[in-house]
């Protein structure tokens, strides 16, 4: 079997060690199946140029390019900065379908909630845009992480596992 590395990058300096150790842990048991070597990059600074000031977002696709420069079998990026593509009015992550890189923005995962609900959804956005780099679509099953999330109910209602089907495709293309 070809040897899976993960990198996680964290783009800025806001982004918590702890945070990135519990998503390092989380995605070795998840991706148990693919047995993930996973590597903590150190934080580089965020993509001043994709800033949107009548926004005040991030455009999100200068955070996978720089990622795609990355030694790795995938690149997760993670930043505290609100991110957006311009078909969206916010995004929690966007990915390279099928591809190498993705990113995750903590920023509207964190608000009002307790730590426990905080990293349960740090972890299924992480997994879910793992899940695209590895060629998922969105899955109609409502409990699958790869279940589109148009709001935080959405994400909270989903488990941070691929389902039966999911799973299925996953270990069919390894």
């Amino acid at each position: 079997m070809q040897e899976f590395q993960i990198t996680i990058l964290p783009f800025g300096d806001d982004v918590p060690l702890r945070d990135l150790r519990l998503l390092n842990e989380k995605l070795i048991e998840i991706l148990d199946f693919i047995e993930p070597k996973i590597e903590i990059q150190d934080q580089i600074e965020i993509p001043t140029q994709s800033y949107n000031s009548s926004r005040n977002q991030f455009l999100g696709k200068p955070f996978l390019k720089i990622a795609h420069s990355l030694k790795g079998t995938k690149v997760l990026g993670i930043t505290n900065v609100d991110l957006y593509t311009p078909e969206l009015n916010f995004i929690f992550g966007q990915a390279e379908i099928n591809g190498k890189t993705c990113v995750i923005s903590l920023n509207r995962l964190k608000p009002g909630v307790k730590r426990s609900i905080y990293e349960s959804r740090m972890v299924k956005e992480a997994v879910h845009e793992l899940g695209h780099t590895l060629g998922l679509r969105h899955c109609d099953d409502r409990l699958c992480v790869m279940h589109f999330s148009n709001c935080l109910d959405d994400t909270d209602i989903k488990g941070e596992e691929y389902c039966e089907n999911c799973r299925t495709l996953l270990m069919k293309r390894r």
